[in-house]
């Protein structure tokens, strides 16, 4: 019966970010490679959901709170106007929010720009919809915008333009100049954004997230979606949302609807709790982070790494293997968990476009830092053990003779 299924279905593979997670927990190696805490949620936020569950907030629902603390929100960081009552669609996770946002606006043959390296959901969901992503490389080693190649990359069936910042797989914080350059081209060619901003409250140094709405004449063409997934540490809880203008986001709503009815209930209610969080906690959270990713940064520095962008945002590091590696960022990510027991993420998934010359695609680790100290500490450790034992031949992909002379 495998050959009645769906060309989508069968065009749609396991994530491999997903796959590489489960092979840590087989085998017991510590998980730098997906996105989630592995530390307590606050406890305040905590507290609200256990509240909830033993109020029976059980059932179908949607809270109208998160909306208007939604709104409230969006006027405080960005500066916009927005309608609580109508602009809101509250989904379960950042993802449902953006397939329905996708499957509301494109069209068959309809073309989605995305920023490459991706996210690797954007394009099943694009691909779903029976649209065609088209790819506009960043530019390494700090993953700018060329503005040549992105407006070269428009064509009549343009629809949309994807935009996640801060970015996931590098860490890059789009700048403002940029952004500019963004919106003046969606408007030209009057298309739609969509935005990705789940990790809006995690920046570092002096990066500032800007919304894409809040630029001059945006709010009416974007889509913009998030959740509390990373900020509040709640991955599993899968409350997200959708912003849009009022007939788009009632689009979105009515392809939620189908989808999955609604959020879950007692979360919706831990919402309220955690979107009032008071202004010391977002500053905790920044600091912490940066101390977790000074930490791994420092760590991938001294056993052999080349960092060349440090992360402006989010919570992963792309790290470049060194010039001299022999070995594939494939082969090397099997290596560190079957010789290290350390798991992280080939930088090539990300990657969906061929380059011109020498290609970069296979010099990329991608580290996810949002994890506990002893998480880390844990890693680090395994990791300077198998630098240490290896020697020069750590990240060549060599096993060296210990007993071997070095002398030329």
């Amino acid at each position: 019966m495998e050959r009645k299924l769906s060309a989508a279905s069968r065009r749609s593979t396991q994530s491999s970010i997903q796959q590489l997670s489960h092979l840590a927990q087989r085998v017991g190696a510590v998980n730098l490679a997906e996105g989630f805490p592995d530390f307590p949620a606050p406890a305040h936020v905590k507290a609200a959901a256990v509240a909830a569950i033993a109020a029976d907030h059980n059932q179908y629902s949607h809270v109208q709170g998160v909306c208007d603390i939604l709104a409230e929100t969006m006027k405080r960081d960005h500066g916009l106007d927005v309608d609580p009552l109508t602009d809101f669609v509250v989904c379960c996770g950042q993802s449902e929010a953006f397939a329905a946002a996708i499957f509301a606006i494109i069209d068959p043959g309809d073309e989605v720009l995305l920023f490459d390296p991706a996210y690797e959901t954007y394009e099943t969901c694009i691909e779903l919809a029976r649209g065609v992503p088209v790819y506009v490389p960043l530019d390494p080693p700090s993953w700018t915008l060329n503005a040549d190649k992105f407006i070269k990359s428009f064509t009549g069936r343009t629809k949309a333009v994807v935009l996640n910042s801060p970015h996931n797989p590098t860490g890059k914080v789009f700048s403002k100049e940029e952004l500019l350059i963004i919106a003046e081209a969606c408007q030209k060619i009057d298309c739609f954004a969509i935005t990705d901003e789940v990790y809006e409250y995690i920046t570092y140094d002096e990066n500032k997230h800007i919304s894409l709405a809040s630029l001059p004449g945006m709010q009416e063409r974007t889509i913009i979606t998030s959740s509390l997934s990373k900020t509040y540490s709640v991955t599993g809880w899968r409350i997200g949302w959708a912003y849009a203008p009022t007939t788009i986001a009632s689009a979105i709503r009515n392809i939620h609807v189908k989808l999955t009815d609604s959020a879950p209930a007692p979360f919706q209610e831990a919402a309220l709790i955690a979107l009032t969080s008071t202004p010391d906690y977002y500053t905790s959270l920044k600091k912490d982070y940066k101390m977790r990713r000074d930490f791994i940064l420092q760590l991938l520095k001294d056993i052999g790494f080349h960092i060349s962008f440090k992360p402006q945002g989010s919570v992963f590091v792309f790290a470049e293997l060194p010039r001299s590696c022999q070995i594939s960022d494939i082969d090397f990510v099997m290596k560190l968990i079957n010789d290290a027991g350390v798991a992280a993420v080939p930088g090539r998934g990300f990657f969906h476009i061929s380059c011109d010359g020498e290609s970069y695609h296979h010099q990329y680790v991608r580290f996810a830092f949002c994890k506990g100290d002893d998480t880390l500490k844990a890693a680090a450790l395994k990791m300077r053990n198998m630098a240490d034992s290896n020697g020069r031949a750590w990240l060549n992909g060599r096993q060296e003779d210990p007993t071997a002379s070095t002398s030329p």
